[in-house]
């Protein structure tokens, strides 16, 4: 099997694409899912200016509202994946677009903080686009070309993460964040109508085979890890790196006095960006090398965050971001070809469900984590425990291969 080459263009053009779902096919998802993210991720850092309007002068509620969303999406994605296997990828995906701009609009024209805390409730119910996306492209692509379209959503989602705060902070003076919420209802409505033109999607049928291939079984090769092993890589992951979002700008103003907060946010971007810049080309190098990727990944995290606790000029802290950067890389596209490894002859939309859950379950526990530790020991803190997370995912993902290496006779001459 040849790596692909140089575009996500190319994720959708094996012959595990059906016809009718190609490249523009895969280009729309990721672009609804783009759009579709702004609110969700660009919003809730305002959190702080949203709430004293909603009777929470001092913003008191302010961490505990930032995971709702997250919290009740990882709840409600497994059953969400299993109804789609049920009734429709698209129909599902459809009713996460829609969801989420139902619970957006709520959010703009909440009058108190109850309503706006509903709001958020059913934005992590009713939303699960990312999912949703995965199970419907998984239902239609296989293999290599599956996994180059779970990279490029991955694109779609750094690109929001990046974008999105900077277009609500330039919208502010006009209108207030709280209010952008309703405004920005509009791009989840938007991407469900141009998800209503879309296929839906079908996996390819098998090639006929000659009669004597008919009567020899088809060996089926096992996935690169079990099922359980990709959520417990997925939890790892995703704790040991948004571990160090909450508080980073804090650390910043700690290691770097004086730092204004465009640098400030160039430097909460970078790891993104390097994820932009850099995700094709890794998916080529890592074909056939998941793992290891994964495990380099983890390496790279571990080093990265511990040098933002003893990062102590500019300088420093590119490089420690830029190495974060890296092990980012490698862990998200190891973990998409791994994912698209596993979802072979599996119902796709639960998959991926469960595999959100895990990621949420990641997430939420690194901001607790986090919170914790800030409050005890500062802001170096979850850096810190992100390291020590990071160095033991690494072990456990090297380890069995060290030792199928040893105990092989060629190794042990």
């Amino acid at each position: 099997m040849s790596a692909p080459t140089s575009a996500p263009a190319e994720a959708v053009q094996s012959p595990a694409a059906p016809a009718g779902f190609g490249r523009r096919q895969v280009y729309a998802v990721a672009g609804c899912y783009f759009v579709a993210s702004f609110a969700a991720l660009g919003l809730p850092p305002y959190l702080t200016e949203i709430l004293p309007q909603l009777g929470d002068e001092g913003a008191r509620w302010a961490g505990l509202l930032y995971v709702v969303p997250t919290v009740f999406g990882g709840l409600g994605a497994p059953l969400w994946g299993r109804l789609a296997d049920r009734y429709g990828r698209k129909r599902l995906l459809l009713r996460a677009q829609l969801g989420l701009a139902l619970a957006f609009l709520l959010a703009g024209w909440a009058d108190s903080l109850a309503t706006f805390t509903a709001a958020l409730v059913l934005q992590g119910v009713l939303g699960g686009t990312f999912a949703a996306s995965n199970g419907y492209l998984a239902a239609a692509l296989q293999g290599p070309s599956l996994s180059k379209a779970l990279t490029l959503m991955q694109g779609s989602a750094r690109a929001a993460l990046v974008l999105a705060p900077i277009l609500v902070g330039a919208l502010s003076p006009w209108l207030s964040p709280h209010r952008q919420y309703a405004l920005l209802a509009v791009l989840p409505l938007g991407a469900a109508l141009l998800l209503a033109t879309l296929p839906e999607p079908k996996a390819t049928a098998p090639e006929p085979k000659s009669t004597e291939a008919r009567d020899t079984p088809e060996p089926t090769a096992p996935p690169a890890v079990p099922l359980r092993a990709l959520y417990a890589l997925e939890f790892g992951f995703v704790f040991s790196t948004v571990i160090s979002f909450p508080y980073l700008i804090s650390l910043v103003k700690e290691q770097l006095p004086g730092t204004g907060p465009v640098l400030a946010a160039v430097l909460f971007a970078l790891p993104h960006v390097c994820y932009l810049v850099a995700a094709i080309p890794v998916h080529a190098a890592l074909q056939g090398r998941a793992k290891l990727g994964i495990a380099v990944g983890f390496g790279c995290i571990a080093l990265g965050l511990a040098g933002h606790g003893v990062a102590e000029s500019p300088a420093a802290f590119v490089a420690a971001r830029l190495l974060l950067g890296a092990g980012l890389t490698l862990g998200l596209v190891g973990r998409s070809l791994l994912a698209a490894d596993c979802a072979k002859g599996r119902a796709p939309s639960g998959m991926f469900g469960s595999l959100e859950f895990f990621s949420k379950a990641g997430a939420v526990t690194a901001g607790l984590a986090a919170a914790a530790g800030n409050a005890w020991y500062g802001p170096t803190a979850p850096v810190i425990t992100g390291t020590a997370a990071a160095l033991l995912a690494a072990c456990l993902v090297a380890l069995p291969a060290l030792i199928r290496r040893s105990s092989s006779p060629l190794w042990s001459r």
